[in-house]
């Protein structure tokens, strides 16, 4: 299965932008799908993650009130809206699909068996 995520960029402090990610494969039935980033020189961290099939999100603190994700099932696909977009935001983002029948969303990346290859989101000051 491959996640091909799109959507990034170069964008100033306070802007928006809005990030997707499709799963490429029709017999792709994961429900879970998230969003971590990873920084230079420093760990892939939780952003975002939804069961597609129902129920609430989970975010990370640090983007809580400023991200939010949603996603369409019958397309495979995974949204992250970001709003008012800080520095600190700055890094490599990734989506991530858990197996298919998962419904539980963890916040770790070892829960996450499906991974797309990154997309740089670069917020100037």
């Amino acid at each position: 299965v491959q996640l091909q995520a799109s959507g990034g960029g170069l964008v100033q402090a306070g802007g928006s932008l809005r990030l997707s990610c499709t799963a490429s494969e029709r017999t792709f039935s994961s429900v879970v799908m998230g969003w971590f980033r990873q920084a230079p020189g420093k760990e892939r961290l939780f952003v975002a993650a939804i069961n597609l099939s129902g129920g609430s999100p989970k975010y990370a603190d640090s983007v809580k009130g400023r991200f939010t994700i949603s996603g369409d099932m019958a397309k495979n696909t995974v949204y992250l809206q970001m709003d008012s977009l800080e520095p600190d935001d700055t890094a490599v983002y990734y989506c991530a699909a858990r197996s298919s029948g998962i419904t539980v969303i963890h916040t770790t990346s070892r829960s996450y068996v499906f991974w797309g290859q990154g997309t740089q989101v670069t917020v100037s000051s």
